[in-house]
């Protein structure tokens, strides 16, 4: 069975919701569990698929994981860690990319790993070279198998000098979850430093783990034989708060957001000012709302942090559509995430997409012959329209889209949304949407 969202458009929403861990760490914080010698508490923690998803990985793998839901709490018990079946790995995984993350902390606790093809949203090329590099770099043997890949290190792992040609947030995790544990001293330059990154390796730090942060992006870690539990409160979803108030924005309405965290998310509260969005900063959360004057128009250009985020972009752009005038927005950290704008320009929306770099930088994805600019010309009038939900971001996206769009949207394929929205629908509720919510057979 699959969801369908039908949607009767043109209504403010206004309301109040909540955002709890953030669905770039808590899964990660999961897997940092399996390093240790004693049970882990991880607090704040969202109801959405990837934890479902996680949470059957680890108990596959005889990590007792107890969950209280309506609490936000898990509990994490990696005593009995063990190898899990081939088969039982690619059923529980699904679409998600969290297991190559396995690798590391499962070849200290069982000596091997087997990860099965990867999937995930369909949003760039994504490739786990990266991953695969870095595990080999720490003396890891990499072997392809018919339906995944096998990993072993025979003489365990050994500290390394690591640089990353691209400060890849998967590739720095893998660095951090397997160098905690390894023999020496490893030294990561090119890393990734978003704030899930530096919540992560205040989870290792809990640990017992020794690891230091430079400010030229690099980050060294001294291997320990051993580590403990940890007990920690993820830090909130920015990605989910800048959701919502894109979504107030688009629909003309007010969201208080509570959880949403100023200091994590300063580039977009720049962006939003500029668009002519309202805002008021509380120590609980930020207020988003639209102040009835016009929309002004944008040049954003997606960048790592302390940049503007590339999850950021798919629901700003629906914001620019309803802006007056032309804006411009430079993709340069997925090379095919403007997918999503064709079900937007068949609600209405003005948008090209470009081959060219159209930022103030050329970026690495200039000469490829990727369409990774936007140009969006506005205020647009939405109409109601069908389509199906393509990606997470994206899939979020058309939603705001077809609640601000006048007439009735049609919405198959919305399950992917669940991966990283907790209890979206209930919200949408709560904030004044108008929609039918059906089963239906996949």
């Amino acid at each position: 069975m699959s969801s369908v969202l039908t949607i009767r458009g043109g209504v403010p929403l206004s309301g109040r919701v909540t955002v709890r861990g953030a669905k770039n760490l808590v899964p990660k914080a999961m897997v940092a569990a399996l390093l240790g010698d004693e049970p882990s508490v991880l607090r704040n923690v969202p109801d959405i698929k990837d934890v479902e998803v996680v949470t059957s990985l680890l108990r596959l793998h005889g990590v007792e994981v107890g969950r209280d839901t309506a609490g936000g709490n898990l509990t994490l018990d990696p005593a009995n860690a063990r190898t899990a079946h081939v088969a039982d790995i690619d059923a529980h995984a699904g679409d998600s990319r969290i297991p190559i993350l396995l690798c590391g902390p499962l070849i200290h606790a069982i000596g091997e790993a087997f990860i099965p093809d990867l999937g995930g949203c369909r949003i760039g090329d994504r490739p786990i070279d990266y991953h695969l590099g870095v595990l080999r770099q720490f003396g890891a043997v990499v072997d392809k198998r018919p339906g995944g890949i096998s990993i072993s290190a025979p003489k365990g792992l050994k500290g390394a000098k690591i640089s990353l040609p691209y400060p890849s947030v998967g590739a720095t995790e893998q660095v951090l979850l397997s160098a905690t544990k390894a023999d020496g001293i490893t030294e990561l330059t090119g890393a990734a430093i978003e704030p899930e990154i530096v919540d992560l390796i205040a989870v290792l730090q809990k640990m017992g783990a020794l690891i230091s942060v430079q400010s030229d992006r690099t980050i060294r870690i001294e291997g320990v034989p051993s580590l403990g539990g940890y007990t920690h409160t993820a830090l909130p979803d920015r990605n989910e708060a800048a959701s919502w108030g894109c979504a107030a924005l688009v629909t003309k309405g007010d969201i208080f957001v509570e959880g949403a965290l100023q200091r994590d998310m300063m580039t977009f509260v720049n962006t939003f000012r500029k668009l002519g969005g309202g805002l008021e900063i509380r120590d609980d959360g930020i207020r988003f709302f639209h102040k009835g004057g016009k929309l002004e128009p944008l040049v954003v250009e997606t960048n790592v942090h302390p940049g503007f985020m590339t999850d950021w972009q798919q629901p700003l752009v629906v914001a620019l559509t309803q802006a007056e005038g032309v804006s411009i927005v430079h993709e340069t950290v997925y090379e095919n995430r403007f997918g999503f704008t064709e079900a937007l320009r068949r609600m209405g929306a003005t948008i090209q997409v470009h081959r060219e770099c159209l930022g103030s930088v050329p970026c690495r994805f200039g000469q490829r012959n990727f369409l990774h600019s936007a140009v969006i010309s506005g205020p647009a009038e939405l109409k109601g329209a069908e389509f199906d939900v393509p990606d997470l971001r994206g899939g979020f996206s058309h939603i705001i889209a077809a609640l601000a769009a006048e007439g009735t949207s049609r919405a198959t394929g919305v399950d992917v949304i669940k991966r990283g929205y907790e209890h979206f629908t209930a919200k949408l509720e709560g904030l004044g949407a108008q929609f039918d919510l059906e089963e239906v057979a996949a």
